[in-house]
């Protein structure tokens, strides 16, 4: 029952956050940067990462967020840090919503990857938080960190991408 309540309370707050998220876009401060570095350098095959250049990054006060296609489906990645004594297994929230023609699939598995500057990875489950999909992991420390995830369909098809961070 706790447990239940907590999601609940943490998904209530989570939305009202996403609420504020169009204002970030509006204030113009959005980065392309260079794209350069896209190739990812784990075992996994990401044809679909050098589509980065579709994209779309925010970093307006802190916020990271950035869309990007992945076979067809709408996939936005969000990262922001997670509060002090909320935090759910890290010290930032990696969040993923994947749509498909403007709506949310919420019939989907994922698990994340992330590979630190350090060259250690780690994986992990997401827990559903609404219409996203959230993991968290410690990426509170300098440098680059790819984020990958990997996602089944109800059609059975398997769908991977990433980024980096930040």
């Amino acid at each position: 029952m706790m447990k239940q309540r907590k999601q609940t309370l943490l998904a209530m707050a989570f939305s009202g956050m996403l609420a504020a998220t169009p204002l970030a876009f509006a204030a113009g401060e959005h980065d392309h940067g260079d794209h350069s570095d896209h190739k990812m350098q784990s075992g996994m095959d990401h044809k679909n990462h050098d589509s980065d250049h579709k994209g779309h990054d925010s970093k307006a006060g802190g916020m990271f967020l950035k869309k990007k296609e992945i076979d067809g489906y709408t996939v936005t990645f969000h990262v922001m840090q997670a509060k002090l004594g909320k935090e759910m297994g890290g010290s930032h929230d990696f969040m993923i919503k994947v749509e498909k023609d403007g709506k949310v699939l919420s019939n989907i598995v994922m698990n994340t990857k992330v590979k630190h500057p350090s060259g250690e990875s780690e994986t992990k489950k997401t827990m559903k938080m609404g219409d996203w999909l959230m993991a968290g992991y410690d990426l509170g420390h300098a440098g680059k960190h790819q984020l990958m995830i990997l996602f089944k369909t109800a059609d059975g098809e398997k769908h991977k991408g990433g980024i980096y961070y930040p």
